[in-house]
This record gives structure tokens, sequence and C-alpha cells, in this order.
């Protein structure tokens, strides 16, 4: 009776790409963001990728959503998936918002600050990329997600500090001559220092995943 409640029950949601995937879309905007910075690209070009792939994050993320609601067996408990996946979503979400700001605002070059938070992203990004599919076999990978989730704590940690000494530059320098670009630069280092933050939320999910299932 047991098997044939069980054939009844929706198959386990495929969590683990959905996941994949959408680190995927963390690491591409990233480097958009990176060429961005660089001015390798034009900003109108780069806004576009970065929204197209938070677009598929927001499909992505939707489809986590309404999985986690029709699978009886899930692999995390529930709250874990959906905060995990959230946490990513946020990233993705303050990626987009920075580019808009710098194609709002007309940003032509970004100030050493917001182009080294920009590095650290991409490093975040891909932390967050080696992280996610070791999460299939968390027992097996308990001590190499500790020392990536560890990556991303310290990887926050510089981008706070860069963010502080960005602002107190700014501040020097062009806060009372030129307000207006000293508002500009205190939005685009707030969005950028978000992600990080994000990043350093998705690190502490992973860490609570795997503290109940090691």
């Amino acid at each position: 009776m047991f098997a044939w409640f069980q054939r009844l029950l929706p198959q386990r949601g495929d969590f683990f790409g959905m996941f994949e995937a959408h680190s995927a879309m963390l690491v591409r905007s990233a480097e958009a963001l990176r060429e961005l910075a660089a001015g390798t690209k034009s900003t109108e070009e780069l806004l576009k990728a970065i929204q197209d792939d938070e677009h598929i994050a927001d499909d992505v993320i939707r489809d986590v959503l309404t999985t986690v609601r029709r699978t009886f067996l899930t692999p995390f408990d529930r709250g874990a998936i959906t905060s995990l996946i959230g946490a990513m979503d946020d990233a993705i979400d303050e990626m987009l918002a920075a580019a808009r700001a710098m194609d709002l605002y007309e940003v032509q070059e970004l100030r050493r600050e917001m182009v080294d938070i920009v590095g650290l992203i991409v490093d975040a990004a891909h932390v967050t990329a080696e992280a996610i599919p070791l999460l299939r076999d968390v027992s097996s990978n308990a001590t190499k997600l500790h020392k990536l989730t560890e990556r991303l704590v310290r990887l926050e940690g510089q981008a706070d500090d860069v963010h502080a000494a960005g602002l107190k530059r700014a501040f020097r320098e062009v806060a009372r001559k030129d307000p207006l670009e000293f508002a500009v630069t205190r939005e685009i280092l707030r969005h950028l220092e978000r992600v990080t933050d994000a990043f350093e939320d998705v690190a502490n999910q992973i860490d609570g995943i795997v503290i109940d299932h090691a």
C-alpha cells in the first residue's frame, strides 16, 4: 500500500538543476558587469544582457517555488530551499540595479572602488557556482562547502572595506563641489555592496544546509 501511495505523489523536483541554472546566470551577469566596468562594450548592450539573465533567473525562482509546493519529498527543508534561491536572486537583482543606475546617470567611467567591488562580485559568483553543485552530496562535500562559504564571507568583508573607502574618498573629492556626482557614486557603491551582502547570505544558507544534512 505504501508503494501505491508513493506512486501517486509528485516526483522529486530537480532543485539541484534549478540552483545550478540560477548560479550560471549569476556568473554571466557578474561577467557582464565586469565588462561594463571595463568599458569594453556599450552600457546599453551590457544592461540588456544583465536584464535578460535576470529574467531567466526570475523564471528559475518561479519554477523553484512552484516545485516546492508540488513536491512531497524535497532534498532539504522547504524553507532552506526558498531561502537559498531567494538570496541568489537578491544578488542578481542588485547587479541589475547597479547596471541600471550606471545607465540612468550616464556614468562613463567607474571610480576605482567600484571596479574593485565588481571584481569581488565576479569572484563571489564563481565561488557560488562552484559550491552549488556540491549540494547534490552534502555529506561528502561538507568540508569543501564550508571552505567555499568562508571565501564568500571574506569577499563580502573586503567589499565592505572597499565600499567604506570609496565613500570616504568620494566625500573628500566631490561632495562639496559636485553633490550630484557624490549622490550617484553613493548609490552605485550601495548597489554593488549589496550584491556581496546577498552572496554572504547565500553562504549562510549553504552553511545552514550543511549543518542540517552533513
